[in-house]
């Protein structure tokens, strides 16, 4: 079973790359499953119904979100009634939506599941406690991918080793920068503190240079446009076995 995981996917640039370069990739590495985080997958950050239904048509099979999970308004509704769009499951129940859904692919079933942490972040439900509470989920998989927003790397490395024997891979998002310690950790499950970002590559963060250095340089509020140019696709090929559900190997990738 190889599931990919794909770093933050930053506007209709980068998702018009991913639409450009998934499907090769898919047939390339045998992937069966994808899993996207698509929080600012909409021009100006947050998701969209039309850049959610974009993602999911070029292939992406769940889409994950985090900070930015509510920032666009139009896409409350999606939240509950897309299942396989996902908020961090540690957001209060009354948020929109869910931070968990099982993906049916006929021979085997895969739970994915979203969290966000609360170092230097929203001030939510603790991520160490909602995933214990989660992984009790009545007849949940074997196999389960856990997609975690944390801008802490210490955070995320912490709940590596947390859920090391009871989830399939934990792959961090939110910095948009690839970190290279993907590993099997001890028990078996797959990780990488983080899986980095889809978008611009002479960009900071997906967003033009010069603003952020201004921004920097004078403290100033400024409005963050996308940069434009050659693109990459950063993202992370988890192989596992289906009897255990747990991880096998670990693959880093970059498509420039």
């Amino acid at each position: 079973m190889n599931i990919l995981c794909i770093g933050d996917v930053v506007g209709s640039v980068g998702c018009q790359f991913l639409r450009a370069h998934l499907p090769a990739l898919k047939r390339a590495k045998g992937i069966d499953l994808v899993i996207a985080n698509g929080e600012n997958s909409a021009d100006g950050n947050g998701v969209t119904p039309a850049s959610a239904e974009y993602l999911l048509d070029s292939g992406v099979d769940v889409i994950t979100t985090g900070n930015h999970s509510f920032r666009r308004r139009e896409s409350y509704e999606l939240y509950d009634t897309c299942e396989t769009l996902l908020r961090p499951a540690n957001y209060p129940a009354a948020a929109p939506g869910r931070g968990l859904c099982v993906v049916d692919m006929g021979r085997v079933r895969v739970a994915v599941i979203n969290l966000m942490g609360t170092v230097y972040l929203e001030s939510l439900r603790c991520p160490f406690e909602t995933l214990d509470a989660l992984l009790k989920t009545p007849d949940l998989p074997k196999l389960c991918i856990v997609d975690f927003h944390a801008e802490a790397t210490g955070e995320k490395r912490a709940l590596g080793f947390y859920a090391d024997g009871r989830v399939t891979a934990l792959f961090g998002t939110h910095t948009h920068v690839p970190t290279a310690d993907e590993c099997l950790l001890p028990h078996h499950t797959g990780y990488i503190t983080d899986a980095g970002m889809t978008g611009v590559v002479d960009s900071v963060l997906g967003v033009k240079p010069e603003i952020i250095i201004g921004k920097l340089r004078t403290k100033m509020p400024a409005r963050f446009d996308l940069a434009k140019g050659p693109c990459k696709m950063d993202c992370v090929l988890f192989s596992a076995d289906e009897r255990t559900g747990l991880c096998t190997s670990v693959e880093r990738m970059t498509i420039l």
